[in-house]
Parts: structure tokens; C-alpha cells; sequence
């Protein structure tokens, strides 16, 4: 656990130049999404295609949840919300087509 927590990803993300999707639920209790989201964007700056969501009242595991606490993960039934499955079925079809 303390590697993550002292983990930077910065660098790194600095680095990548690929398109890249960052999803974030609403409801993640784990890491702070807006927070998070904000960061990925922020250190992928140099990057031109950059595509960053948060997805209304999903939890950590990009599940509907109500309150997006962790002894809730067993309780949900899905796997994971449609939503989610749309949003990444969408960005990976508007990548992938002939342009």
C-alpha cells in the first residue's frame, strides 16, 4: 500500500502519446475522482487526444452503486454498469474507424 501512495504517475503519463480514455465514477470512494481525473488530464497535457469521464453514480469498480463504499462491492449484482460498457464500446469505435 505504500507504494501507491507514494507512487507518481506524472512522469510517466508525461510520456504517453497514444489516445487515451480515463473513466472515473462519481461515487469512487477510493480515489477521488474529480481530483484523480483532473490529474490524469493535467499530466497527459502534452497529449492530443485525451478523453477524460466521470460517470455519474458508479463506484471504484465502475458499478451502480449507492453509495459507493467498499462493503457494498459484494452486494452489487453487476459486473459492471452499462454505462461504463457504452462509454469505452463508444471511444473505442471512435478510434477505431478509417478516417
Amino acid at each position: 500500500m505504500r507504494w501507491f501512495v507514494r507512487y507518481d504517475p506524472r512522469p510517466v503519463l508525461a510520456k504517453v502519446k497514444c489516445p487515451v480514455l480515463a473513466v472515473g465514477g462519481s461515487k469512487d470512494l477510493q480515489v477521488a475522482p474529480d481530483s484523480n481525473l483532473a490529474g490524469i488530464k493535467l499530466a497527459l497535457h502534452g497529449n492530443p487526444d485525451v478523453t477524460v469521464i466521470k460517470l455519474p453514480g458508479l463506484n471504484h469498480l465502475l458499478q451502480t452503486a449507492d453509495t459507493g463504499q467498499v462493503v457494498e462491492y459484494s452486494r452489487i449484482e453487476e459486473t459492471v454498469a452499462p454505462i461504463a460498457l457504452q462509454t469505452l464500446g463508444d471511444w473505442i469505435v471512435n478510434h477505431t474507424q478509417y478516417r
